[in-house]
């Protein structure tokens, strides 16, 4: 049916225009994000016109398989819980003013090692943490000392959305391609260790020589350094994360799926917290902002990506796009393809959709087209910011703190830092499976 394709680019269409002119809508005092909401309205148009049948979309939502949204779902947020537990107890931003002290009076030395730190805790955590923790600090540290923030924000960005790639954990779209496909934690790494390295160094200098004359003006550092008070929380939550990425590395070998290992250390990490808070008669507000913070509005929208998604898959159109893209060569067709399809339709709905494309294409590599889509869809995120939320959650944050970061100039560093990282990135990915 014609009626779906239209009414899937109306909705990609509008989602664009919701993230670019009106990201945010008030009824109130209530503030809602409207990216969710015009595709639950892409989804419910789906159901009316009968593109998809309500009980097609109840079988692939309930489905026992590792395809299934809720699973991912509560993975996603149970890692993303458990990141946001330790920026409350104030660990990340403990570790930037630690990592800025270092640098003393050398900007080059402190974007060195802010880069570092961007991309060590996106390894272990996800990017959206990363953005939301280090941007504010960024912002509020080159204020004081009176320096440009461009080099450092662009750096954040970019280490957040590259380095994400490392682990299944680093983005919601490695875990939902990399589900959907049976990839367990330690085959994933072993594919994506060597692309991540060689794409994270490129970049590093791509972004170091762009902006090397604005890092050559001296500065003198006073911060004050923030304490953590919550001592038995900030060991319970790095004892949790770690426990949750040892266990999730020898998922495949214990017979036990990632998520129900995630929910089980979130929801352990909640009661050992919850009722030490109550020993040491201490509220519980780290728990409760922990919770407010958490990226709910993602719920409605990849479910109704999912159902957009689906819909195009019973039409047929995934099927005509797989034959487009063919057989050979998959990681840079798949590769380039799915990095220019996050920046039309967001990364998350393009890899929903993209995960239906390998089971139409016979003699493909599969394994090859799939992490070639996981590295199109987390360094696509810098090339637009419509690429991911992370890019709607980074300029938010700047807007809010008046830095001027427009549309231009996300486009502008972007062509020249994404496509170079993007090709280099996919470049080793073939190597890998090449000679590995």
């Amino acid at each position: 049916m014609l009626i779906t394709l239209i009414l899937a680019l109306i909705t990609c269409f509008f989602l664009i225009l919701s993230i670019l002119f009106f990201p945010k809508i008030k009824i109130g005092k209530i503030t809602l994000e409207t990216y969710w909401i015009i595709g639950i309205l892409g989804a419910i148009l789906m159901f009316l016109t009968n593109s998809i049948p309500w009980e097609d979309f109840q079988s692939c939502l309930f489905q026992n398989s590792s395809m299934n949204p809720i699973k991912i779902l509560i993975l996603f947020f149970s890692m993303t819980l458990l990141s946001i537990f330790l920026d409350e107890v104030g660990f990340f931003h403990f570790l930037a003013v630690k990592a800025t002290k270092i640098a003393s009076k050398n900007q080059k030395f402190l974007f060195v090692i802010l880069y570092l730190l961007a991309s060590f805790l996106t390894i272990f955590t996800s990017n959206d943490i990363v953005i939301l923790t280090l941007t504010p600090f960024i912002c509020y540290f080159c204020k004081d000392e009176d320096i440009n923030p461009l080099p450092y924000l662009v750096a954040e960005f970019a280490a957040a959305n590259t380095w994400s790639m490392m682990l299944l954990i680093g983005n919601p779209t490695n875990i939902y391609l990399a589900s959907s496909f049976h990839i367990d934690f330690l085959s994933y790494l072993k594919i994506m260790f060597l692309p991540t390295i060689g794409a994270g160094i490129v970049e590093f200098f791509l972004i170091f020589l762009l902006f090397y004359k604005k890092l050559n003006v001296p500065m003198h550092i006073q911060l004050e350094e923030r304490k953590i008070e919550n001592i038995p929380g900030l060991i319970l939550g790095l004892i949790h994360l770690s426990v949750c990425l040892f266990l999730m590395i020898l998922s495949s070998y214990l017979n036990f799926e990632m998520w129900i290992i995630s929910l089980s250390c979130a929801i352990s990490l909640f009661l050992t917290n919850a009722f030490i808070n109550l020993l040491q008669k201490r509220g519980q507000q780290n728990l409760f902002h922990t919770l407010k913070r958490a990226p709910y509005a993602l719920i409605p929208f990849i479910l109704s990506m999912f159902v957009l998604v689906e819909s195009l898959n019973i039409q047929g159109y995934s099927q005509q796009l797989s034959l487009f893209l063919g057989s050979n060569n998959p990681i840079f067709s798949y590769g380039i393809s799915s990095f220019l399809f996050a920046n039309i339709m967001n990364n998350i709905p393009m890899s929903v959709f993209f995960a239906t494309l390998p089971m139409y294409s016979s003699g493909l590599n599969t394994l090859q087209a799939v992490y070639a889509t996981i590295i199109g869809s987390n360094i696509g995120a810098f090339l637009t910011p419509i690429g991911a939320l992370a890019g709607i959650l980074f300029t938010e944050l700047l807007e809010k703190q008046n830095v001027k970061y427009g549309f231009k100039s996300f486009i502008f560093y972007g062509v020249l830092i994404a496509i170079p990282t993007l090709l280099f990135g996919l470049g080793i990915l073939y190597f890998v499976f090449t000679f590995f």
